[in-house]
């Protein structure tokens, strides 16, 4: 646990309102919803809250109902809000789970698009252990792009680990913006997460020694490939740990807890074999759950 000073992990970006049907039906012919909250980076923090570490949220809803249901849910998972804001000139962000069809997002000029460096001005982000990025963020407003490289910016040479999740939606932005700028930012951090299928389309690789050519600068490499398992790449060589089979119930946010996992024994001095297995081990929660665990947004 952190001390007084202030938070270990500091995460930062949009939490939404999530909308699913109570039953696994498509929208257009449910009857009843359920009314949920949901973001990658503040489903990082949560996961990090059950594990006992000490995590923060940062981002902004509107002062509507749905922002102040948002901050009430997140509270009651543990996660550290001290720098959670409320921007009065516009709503809080939405999505739809529409089951088998994807999600539908709400979020163009929500209140978390309007962050930009000025949020994290007056944030104390070198004195965390770690500060976490998702890809998400820099696709939501030029705004928040900016405050991307800020907070790069901000963490280079400061012996806080800057970890980036490439969590690539293709709803927000196309290829053509999201490669290249995703591989800017994977290449200035200090760990970074990445599907290999993500990669395949984002920059064309097919194995994660291509994945590894490509980020060859990034200090740790963790690239996910589904139900086959994982696969690191730092200055101590080369690791490998197989998923662990379970019956799927619910794949969305098993990326963001599988990276939680990973922090909380990286954080513990684990070696790399066993921070992977925790990733693991913490995945499988979301994978077998019926609804218990946080979403991604």
């Amino acid at each position: 646990m952190s001390t007084d000073a202030g938070p270990e992990i500091i995460t930062i970006g949009e939490t939404m309102l999530l909308v699913t049907p109570t039953v696994g039906e498509a929208l257009e012919d449910a009857a009843t919803f359920h009314l949920d909250v949901g973001g990658a980076e503040s489903n990082l923090a949560s996961h990090l809250a059950s594990l006992g570490r000490c995590a923060a949220w940062v981002g902004q809803f509107g002062n509507d109902a749905l922002g102040r249901r948002a901050l009430r849910l997140l509270r009651g998972r543990g996660i550290d809000l001290r720098w959670a804001r409320i921007e009065p000139s516009a709503p809080s962000g939405v999505y739809f789970k529409n089951p088998g069809h994807g999600v539908q997002y709400f979020r163009t000029g929500s209140a978390a698009s309007l962050m930009n460096p000025g949020t994290v001005r007056d944030i104390p982000l070198e004195q965390a252990a770690v500060v976490h990025l998702s890809g998400i963020t820099p696709a939501l407003s030029a705004g928040c792009s900016d405050l991307a490289d800020a907070v790069v910016r901000r963490i280079s040479g400061s012996g806080t680990v800057l970890s980036f999740d490439v969590n690539y939606r293709a709803p927000l932005w196309d290829i053509a913006q999201a490669g290249p700028r995703l591989r800017d930012l994977a290449r200035q951090s200090d760990l970074v997460f990445v599907g290999l299928d993500e990669a395949e389309v984002l920059w064309g690789t097919k194995t994660p020694e291509d994945v590894r050519d490509l980020l060859d600068g990034v200090p740790t490499l963790i690239i996910k490939d589904g139900d086959v398992g994982a696969t690191e790449f730092s200055p101590t060589g080369k690791a490998f740990v197989p998923a662990m089979k379970c019956a799927v119930v619910e794949a969305v946010g098993a990326g963001d807890a599988f990276a939680a996992g990973y922090l909380d024994a990286l954080l513990s001095g684990l070696p790399p074999e066993r921070c992977l297995q925790a990733g693991h081990e913490c995945a499988v929660k979301v994978l077998r759950s019926t609804g218990d665990y946080p979403l991604d947004g």
